[in-house]
């Protein structure tokens, strides 16, 4: 009942869709009825030419002319309506298809980053591109055999009544047994069809990974493991595949068979009356044709529409998925208040900030800091001491459980998001370029930056002279994730975009990490002046590198252990002195 009851919602919420293109739908419906209208005049058509035929040398060959001609315009006038039909069923399925993805990607921009951490990227992209594309297939089979099938379905009804009550009774008796059978076997394939599903996005889940990983994947030999957690899922998924597509298979030769029942009864009674010259129930060899021919357009569509239904079963458990995507809950809006931060000065304040992002283990407890405009913030600490997250904190990619963030002596929460982030300028360890010119890549922040911007900032952070060596200078072209590019040049544009925009506020988590020492030596100093007049946070585990900070927290299990400068740290002999002697040791 439970899974019936999905279903139905599933149905509902695709139907939400389809409302959109009503009109293209009424249209539809109305070419649907033409075409089978004259799909039901073609028989009429052939009995009276057969009847035409009364035996050896008695033809009417003048009425059988006339009638081939009336039977040629009819089938090209049902070929024209029903490609019209179909042109029209296309564009209401891909335009549904189009409004989905396009919710399910904007779902995906304002989902709180934790779902997007919590979830494997792979599984994403599959319910959006294949589960989607699986959604519209069911969906393009039932508008093209649907609406077809029901209106053939009540005009042959009409039509067999006309011609003999008697033989229409045995066919509406026996043919909806398809229609059971089809149910049957549907409401126990959508279960497997549902797995499969879920297999397939686990599938393209460790192939993204494994791409996108190849490096590692290769350096440490795990090919053999990956390749067999992939055998594991493909054999899981070929299973569930050839059980789903078994099943759902078992459809069309036990309707087939049903329908062949009917038309060898229709055949039988029809053909005594014929014999047997009932005056009652008079039928000649040509309506005998015709009832024929409808018993089996009667019988078709129960055998489509049940096909339709097997369909449907994977389309609504592909649909269910990405329903599941479109409605998870977003990250928490901007407050209707939110105020736009415009040039913020530096003024930063955290008080009494506790956070984790897992409720049972706590890992930021009683933070507290306050850094004035200018000042120069650095954070140290061993791995997984909550240096990272202090930064996403401030830039509020998550949201604190307690406490207050303030910027300007404003609560971030009361902030707009966009404006709040165009005040810090951003250069993490794992950089991230996307597909197009070197120039779209470093104008991210600033798309109106002039060439004499962006040659000025590359100057700065010395990406100049790598991108001048490359094939088209700032036009080049870089795949995915910088291409071919090595780390440190994909770093070294990381900074460029951020030496373009020059916010009022910095955040460099190992900003310098891939990095040649010379360079790193020239873009300190560069970093030096970028730094001067703004509020900068630093995330280092080289603490060489920051001698100078104005403010040194160091960091344990989330806590504040120790704070000062370099030289009052050192003299405490505590465990930042310990942490900076083990690097000289």
């Amino acid at each position: 009942m439970k899974k019936q009851n999905v279903q139905i919602d599933n149905l509902r919420k695709v139907l939400k869709y389809i409302k959109e293109y009503r009109i293209l739908m009424l249209i539809s419906i109305v070419l649907a009825t033409a075409t089978v209208a004259l799909t039901l005049y073609v028989p009429i058509l052939i009995g009276r030419a057969i009847d035409c035929i009364i035996g050896p040398g008695n033809v009417d060959f003048e009425a059988i002319s006339k009638l081939l001609f009336k039977i040629g315009i009819t089938v090209a006038a049902t070929c024209t309506l029903q490609w019209l039909m179909n042109h029209i069923n296309n564009k209401i399925t891909y335009h549904v298809v189009r409004d989905i993805r396009k919710k399910a990607f904007r779902k995906i921009e304002i989902l709180p980053l934790s779902y997007i951490d919590a979830h494997p990227h792979g599984e994403i992209v599959s319910r959006i591109i294949s589960d989607v594309d699986q959604f519209a297939d069911g969906l393009l089979m039932g508008f093209s055999q649907l609406f077809t099938g029901i209106v053939t379905i009540a005009a042959t009804f009409i039509f067999m009544l006309a011609i003999n009550v008697k033989i229409t009774f045995i066919v509406v008796i026996l043919t909806p047994l398809s229609l059971f059978v089809a149910d049957f076997i549907a409401k126990r394939t959508y279960s497997m069809f549902k797995l499969q599903s879920e297999t397939r996005g686990e599938q393209t889940s460790l192939i993204d990974e494994m791409i996108g990983n190849a490096k590692i994947v290769q350096a440490f030999s795990y090919q053999e493991e990956a390749l067999k957690r992939f055998d594991e899922i493909n054999e899981r998924l070929e299973k569930h595949s050839l059980r789903a597509v078994f099943f759902s298979s078992l459809t069309n030769p036990c309707t087939r068979f049903i329908n062949s029942l009917v038309y060898a009864s229709v055949a039988l009674a029809g053909g005594l009356i014929v014999i047997g010259g009932d005056t009652n129930s008079a039928m000649t060899v040509g309506g005998l044709s015709i009832f024929l021919s409808y018993a089996n357009q009667y019988a078709k569509p129960f055998n489509e529409i049940s096909g339709v239904i097997t369909e449907l079963q994977n389309a609504l458990a592909c649909a269910g998925r990405v329903f599941e995507l479109i409605e998870e809950q977003p990250q928490i809006p901007d407050s209707p208040n939110a105020i736009n931060l415009e040039k913020a000065s530096g003024n930063v304040a955290l008080e009494n900030v506790a956070f984790s992002y897992v409720p049972e283990r706590p890992l930021i407890r009683d933070f507290n800091l306050r850094v004035k405009p200018g000042q120069r913030v650095a954070i140290v600490g061993p791995t997984g001491c909550g240096k990272t997250t202090v930064i996403n904190l401030l830039m509020r990619f998550y949201d604190i459980n307690s406490g207050s963030i303030k910027v300007e002596d404003i609560d971030i929460r009361d902030i707009t998001r966009k404006s709040l982030r165009a005040n810090y300028g951003m250069v993490l360890q794992d950089t991230w370029l996307k597909s197009g010119t070197i120039r779209e890549n470093i104008t991210l922040g600033k798309p109106d930056a002039t060439d004499e911007e962006i040659i000025a900032a590359a100057k700065a952070s010395h990406a100049h002279s790598f991108i001048k060596r490359l094939p088209n200078g700032y036009d080049t072209v870089i795949g995915e994730d910088g291409g071919s590019l090595s780390q440190g040049q994909k770093q070294l544009l990381s900074i460029t975009r951020v030496m373009l925009c020059l916010p009022p506020m910095l955040i460099l988590d190992e900003a310098t990490s891939s990095i040649d020492t010379r360079t790193e030596i020239k873009i300190q100093e560069a970093f030096a002046r970028l730094m001067q007049g703004r509020t900068s946070f630093i995330v280092a585990h080289r603490l060489s590198t920051i001698r100078e900070a104005d403010i040194i927290l160091v960091m344990k299990d989330g806590n504040i252990i120790e704070q000062g400068t370099h030289e009052e740290l050192l003299s405490k002999n505590g465990f930042y002195a310990n942490l900076y002697n083990s690097q000289f040791a």
